[in-house]
């Protein structure tokens, strides 16, 4: 096993590096979908995490070079999708720059606008708490304001540039 005493530290140079270093961890993928001005807007995110429980607060990271974001951000409120693995092709969909994201797929509306995609692992219905820049992505907190879960449906796992899903150790007490 290689430890850092054992691999030389480079420094973060190139930005291919810094994707593969990143890369390394593994993430969950969510949809992050609203109506805005009576069109279904939406992207996938690999950048989410829990930031706080009180009050409770998540977090997404858009680029700055994204188109959508700046049309999905003044929504009143956002359907985060906790994707499960059976949607590694509607997360393909969400991150592509091109056609109709939504052409075929199906979604859930709540009276505020929030899209919610069926078949994911949680739902979550949130409005944008602050926004923070953060190099060449901002960081969103986003307020929880409802949510539900799926607890027979396994969660979609990004991690080296593809989607996976999880494998459960022997033991774990789930399978």
């Amino acid at each position: 096993m290689s430890t850092p005493m054992q691999t030389e530290l480079t420094l973060p140079a190139e930005t291919d590096d810094l994707r593969r270093v990143y890369g390394v961890f593994p993430s969950g993928v969510v949809s992050v979908c609203a109506l805005v001005d009576g069109n279904a807007v939406g992207m996938a995110f690999s950048s989410f995490t829990s930031v706080s429980l009180d009050p409770p607060l998540v977090s997404i990271c858009p680029a700055h070079s994204s188109r959508t974001w700046p049309s999905l951000r003044r929504a009143p409120r956002l359907g985060v999708s906790v994707l499960g693995v059976s949607q590694a092709e509607t997360a393909r969909r969400l991150s592509s720059r091109n056609g109709d994201r939504f052409a075929d797929l199906e979604v859930a509306s709540s009276e505020d606008g929030a899209l919610f995609l069926p078949d994911a692992a949680a739902w979550i219905d949130c409005t944008v708490e602050a926004e923070l820049r953060g190099g060449d992505h901002d960081v969103v907190l986003l307020r929880v304001q409802r949510m539900a879960m799926a607890s027979d449906v396994d969660p979609l796992v990004f991690h080296a540039s593809s989607f996976h899903r999880l494998d459960p150790l022997a033991g774990s007490g789930r399978g």
